[in-house]
């Protein structure tokens, strides 16, 4: 019940500071001088477009923003009513994109599902191969699997994730025939979900989780190997070789215990950096992921689809948090929460 509260006290927690990030979004978004439809009805202005005008200044009232700014943030965030009542994202109501002239909901209704699906097989291309890699290379110190596994670390983390994208984009087509462009076929885009679909993606997913997760993947090695390689020189290993405990059997029970926390409290970083690193490989690979439609978004200062997906990194984010703390409390004893006995 201890570990149920915390997780609730950690929600609750997550919620507040949702919040406190909407409003940051929001200020941020609105820095700039003007707006989408402010620049569009100056330019409108300028060719003697009146009836563009008119529309622009329409769309201007019928989404509050005409009022003003605090007003404009309760209405978005769905604390006051608006033109049309309390329709905001608290009651899953996204906005209009006015760059798209189509809702929020409708333009990012699939690329956020192929997001989270791109991301989290990149994490778990990041883990399955952080974590032996680690291990090998703090096991066999200063011998050549250490300064291999050191040198394809350094190799990853100096490789910029678009550059990996144009490289595997020539030879992974040309040599291993895999599909390069797009996270299923075209022909599957719009379609219901199928098998035939499923394939589709999980073979188009090989390229852009390698190409996303690699230097994860190598700044995680790094840090397992120096956290177990900290673990392996202190007193309490020598102990445990002097009774007779196998090399293995220590390794795991011990050591790689006590150096697996920032392996694990990792999740809250990962996910978000992965989304915000992958905009350019998205638009390299062409694929159907939020990156592409943030970059669109930001540049035309089109508010509620930027606010939207800036939200929806930000929730991402919180989540990683919150399932890393979590599973550090249940990791690791000496770690207290709230409610628990010290």
């Amino acid at each position: 019940m201890a570990i149920l509260r915390y997780a609730l006290y950690r929600f609750a927690t997550m919620l507040l500071t949702l919040l406190v990030v909407s409003l940051l979004v929001f200020a941020i978004i609105n820095l700039p001088p003007g707006d989408y439809l402010s620049n569009q009805i100056s330019e409108l202005r300028a060719t003697g477009q009146s009836a563009g005008v008119a529309k622009a200044e329409f769309l201007r009232t019928e989404y509050a923003l005409d009022r003003p700014l605090y007003q404009q943030y309760l209405i978005w965030i769905g604390f006051i009513p608006g033109p049309h009542g309390f329709s905001g994202l608290v009651q899953g109501n996204f906005g209009w994109s006015f760059e798209f002239d189509s809702p929020v909901a409708e333009i990012v209704g699939d690329s956020l599902w192929l997001t989270v699906l791109v991301n989290l097989a990149a994490v778990l291309f990041v883990y399955m191969v952080a974590l032996p890699l680690g291990v090998l290379a703090a096991a066999k110190s200063k011998t050549w699997v250490d300064y291999s596994s050191a040198f394809v670390g350094y190799l990853g983390l100096a490789t910029p994730n678009f550059l990996l994208a144009l490289i595997m984009f020539y030879y992974g087509h040309k040599y291993f025939d895999l599909p390069i462009g797009g996270l299923m076929d075209p022909v599957y885009e719009g379609e219901p979900m199928s098998w035939d679909k499923v394939k589709s993606i999980l073979v188009h997913l090989i390229v852009p989780t390698f190409v996303i997760g690699t230097s994860g993947a190598a700044a995680m090695m790094q840090r397992l190997r120096a956290n177990l390689l900290d673990e392996l020189g202190k007193p309490y290993v020598e102990t445990a070789i002097a009774k007779g405990m196998g090399p293995a059997r220590m390794l795991t029970k011990y050591p790689l215990r006590m150096a697996f926390n920032p392996f694990v409290a990792d999740i809250g970083n990962l996910l978000p950096s992965m989304v915000s690193g992958s905009v350019l490989v998205s638009v390299v690979l062409g694929l159907q992921t939020i990156g592409p439609t943030l970059l669109t978004a930001l540049k035309t200062q089109d508010l509620f689809l930027s606010g939207f997906v800036l939200m929806f990194v930000a929730l991402l984010t919180l989540v990683g948090t919150m399932i890393s703390d979590v599973l550090l409390v249940l990791l690791d004893p000496r770690i207290q929460y709230e409610g628990r006995e010290t």
